[in-house]
């Protein structure tokens, strides 16, 4: 479904070339290193870049042009040992609008639970079911998680086997606690909880948002604004019913950071009565910043 969808999103013709599913931009930051040869980071920038670009994640041809967008930055906090830190992981990933030159943020993450060995030209392995090392482990959960979130709003729900291997790659790691980030125990923003939220039955209503916001909303606001508007204003109360059902739930924060500043541009060309029911509802999940959407009028 995907693939067709985009075909048209992307007027593609002629034949279609196999290609992997992602194009990340990978970035290693060092600042605060001292005692580590930076080449070390920098092969291991390009170990990072061939292992998200040249893994085949999932069945599905792929060609060139539809590969997901992602942006990866590794911000090395920690020096543990020569071999083996502590570190901040931003990960980014975004999908075209029909019609259109610009694209739509999907996924904006901070993981700052990433421990990890690494040894320069080390290779990274990748497997669902068996936990080879931290790194392999959480980079191959996130590739799932944004290939999940792009099926998603594609098709209704049509992330699902994707999220079912995040889900499968999170059973497989230690629970022993040597590696934060994937127990519940380990804070109320990490893996266990993103693949939690995303697979409760009290989150199928944010997923149908999200497909109605993508497909129906922006997908078709370049040639029909006003109604591509009026969807993404019906399904935010979709938003306020998880907020409502689950509330201080991963997922919400989620949708905040990949889509309030786009909401906020979008609804300030809305009428008065999307204008309002948009702020209600966005200062309410989002108190702390209720007069950023304030702007919306």
């Amino acid at each position: 479904m995907r693939k067709l969808i985009l075909l048209t999103l992307l007027l593609i013709s002629g034949l279609s070339t196999f290609a992997q599913e992602f194009n990340f931009n990978v970035r290693v930051n060092t600042q605060k290193l001292q005692t580590v040869d930076p080449q070390v980071f920098e092969t291991l920038s390009q170990t990072i870049r061939d292992f998200m670009n040249n893994t085949q994640w999932t069945d599905e041809n792929f060609d060139i042009t539809e590969r997901i967008d992602c942006n990866l930055i590794l911000t090395i906090q920690e020096e543990t040992s020569p071999t083996t830190f502590k570190a901040d992981l931003a990960i980014q990933s975004s999908r075209p609008i029909y019609n259109s030159s610009e694209q739509t943020v999907i996924l904006n993450h901070l993981d700052q639970d990433l421990e990890f060995s690494y040894e320069q030209y080390q290779p990274l392995e990748f497997s669902v079911n068996v936990f080879n090392d931290n790194l392999s482990s959480v980079l191959s959960f996130y590739a799932y998680i944004i290939l999940g979130l792009d099926f998603d709003s594609f098709a209704l729900y049509g992330g699902e086997p994707y999220f079912q291997l995040a889900q499968d790659i999170l059973n497989s790691t230690p629970q022993n606690g040597v590696f934060r980030g994937w127990r519940s125990m380990d804070g109320n923003q990490n893996r266990f909880w993103m693949i939690e939220n995303i697979l409760s039955p009290r989150v199928r209503p944010y997923r149908e948002a999200m497909y109605n916001y993508h497909r129906y909303g922006l997908d078709v606001m370049a040639e029909s604004p006003d109604e591509g508007r009026a969807i993404i204003a019906q399904y935010l109360d979709n938003i306020q019913d998880v907020y409502q059902n689950y509330p201080n739930s991963m997922i919400l924060q989620m949708f905040l950071n990949s889509k309030s500043n786009e909401i906020i541009e979008i609804f300030k060309r809305g009428i008065s009565a999307e204008k309002e029911k948009t702020i209600r509802i966005m200062s309410r999940i989002d108190a702390t910043n209720a007069s950023e959407y304030r702007q919306i009028r």
